[in-house]
């Protein structure tokens, strides 16, 4: 399965993130919350984005795959949205609106052309059938 690539990716980008919010905690000594640091907002927020949106990408790029959409669909959706995900964090560490705007679009066009392709690989004749 070609999305395993994907989900592992998405794993390790998950941990990445994880691992910068550790390490603003311990530089900052923050237990709970953001302690009013900056950094350490920004890299919380990181995170949580990425943990918004990975789990729906993921999933959707498992069940295409399962649906027997093209390999090249699956490949043109995942690396769009890690893209997006890629530049939308560089966006927020950097204070670069364009990067978040861009990192988003990306993002939402990427979960837009799974659900679709989704849609198209759906096996109707089973989903329409009544029992």
């Amino acid at each position: 399965m070609v999305s395993a690539l994907y989900v592992v990716w998405g794993v390790l980008l998950v941990m990445k993130f994880t691992l910068d919010v550790v390490r603003y905690r311990r530089q900052y000594r923050v237990a709970y919350g953001d302690g009013g640091i900056n950094e350490l907002k920004i890299a919380i927020r990181i995170h949580g984005n990425a943990i918004e949106t990975l789990p729906l990408a993921l999933l959707l790029l498992i069940v295409m795959e399962m649906n027997g959409a093209n390999i090249w669909m699956i490949h043109l959706t995942a690396l769009l949205f890690f893209t997006g995900r890629l530049v939308h964090a560089y966006g927020l560490r950097h204070s670069v609106m364009k990067g978040r705007q861009y990192g988003m679009m990306l993002t939402l066009f990427a979960l837009c052309g799974m659900a679709i392709f989704n849609l198209i690989y759906l096996p109707w004749e089973l989903v329409l059938t009544l029992h």
